[in-house]
């Protein structure tokens, strides 16, 4: 019985080491990001196969707390993002662009009006709440900021303001144009597949190259901007796309539709693991230029809404655009 205890003992300290081994080489706490992830998948997968109404307030809730989150980071190096008016004008935008007759007309002219909505809004010197200023304050650094924040003064009035104009509007072609792309083809014919494509392809690509990365990685893809990113990271990124693409295309579409489009979904998937890798480096690049580790932390193990979002935003155009090409 005592060495069946010690042979136990033996086994739980290894696999400890292990997991602390993956936790080391992954950059996160693996328990806590599956865990995360499962539940994303349950929410997300429920709401489509509810009701596709559901999803799209899925969609606004969380790009509500992107741009919290986004109002938090900038703030830390003291730009300021008015929070109110991009938030209800990009959730206007959406509800629009979905339910209009005209979806894409209705998407271009939300999309304008929030762009002259939050440049008047943040024209305006106004100094953050003290929940916001609580937020900067606990949230964890890394490196220097690249961007400095700036001492407080008259002198640097107009500078400032003309500084918030343009970071708010960054985040306006980050997450309202973008997300666009997300929901316009929601309006067509196959919602659920081309949701599943949106979100899963990129989110598969991210789970390829975090394994491979961690398993093969040696050459180093951009050391400077995400040690960890690697070129055989990359080719895991795009194997794991390509696999996830026709899983969506084999369960979603009909035999025969699905025989016809398998090699395009084999193209969407690679094409998805490119994009999807440049809007982590995007992203990678943002976070070391304030001097942030991550974006946010309401996701254990992942980090904050736009940690996982990044690649889905970017590579949201080009799946709406195959999409749209290709007749999927």
């Amino acid at each position: 019985m005592g060495q069946t205890r010690e042979a136990f003992h033996v086994s739980y300290s290894d696999a400890e080491e292990a997991l602390e081994e993956i936790n080391k080489k992954t950059g996160r706490n693996m328990v806590q990001a599956t865990a995360t992830g499962i539940m994303l998948i349950v929410v997300i997968v429920g709401s489509l196969v509810w009701r596709t109404d559901l999803f799209m307030a899925l969609i606004v809730v969380v790009t509500a707390l992107a741009v919290w989150e986004l109002r938090v980071d900038f703030a830390a190096v003291n730009f300021r993002i008015p929070f109110f008016a991009l938030s209800i004008s990009t959730s206007l935008t959406f509800l629009a662009g979905y339910y209009c007759e005209q979806h894409a007309a209705a998407m271009v002219i939300g999309t304008l009006c929030s762009a002259v909505w939050v440049v008047i809004a943040s024209s305006f010197q106004f100094e953050e709440k003290a929940r916001v200023s609580k937020a900067v304050q606990i949230k964890p650094t890394c490196d220097s900021p690249t961007i400095k924040a700036k001492e407080s003064g008259a002198d640097r009035l107009l500078a400032d303001r003309v500084a918030h104009v343009g970071v708010s509007l960054m985040v306006v072609g980050y997450i309202t144009v973008l997300s666009c792309f997300i929901i316009l083809p929601l309006t067509w014919g196959h919602p659920a597949a081309h949701a599943f494509m949106s979100i899963f392809i990129p989110a598969a690509g991210d789970l390829g190259g975090l394994f491979f990365g961690a398993m093969f990685g040696k050459h180093k893809l951009s050391s400077r901007i995400s040690p960890k990113k690697s070129y055989e990271g990359l080719l895991g990124s795009a194997f794991f796309c390509a696999a996830a693409a026709l899983c969506i295309g084999f369960f979603t579409y009909s035999h025969e539709f699905f025989a016809q489009k398998w090699s395009l979904l084999i193209l969407m998937g690679t094409a998805v693991s490119v994009t999807g890798t440049f809007g982590d480096l995007c992203a990678s690049m943002l976070k070391r230029d304030i001097g942030i580790k991550d974006m946010g932390h309401l996701l254990k193990g992942h980090g904050g809404i736009v940690d996982r979002v990044d690649s889905i935003l970017i590579s949201a155009p080009f799946v709406c655009a195959i999409i749209a090409v290709t007749g999927m």
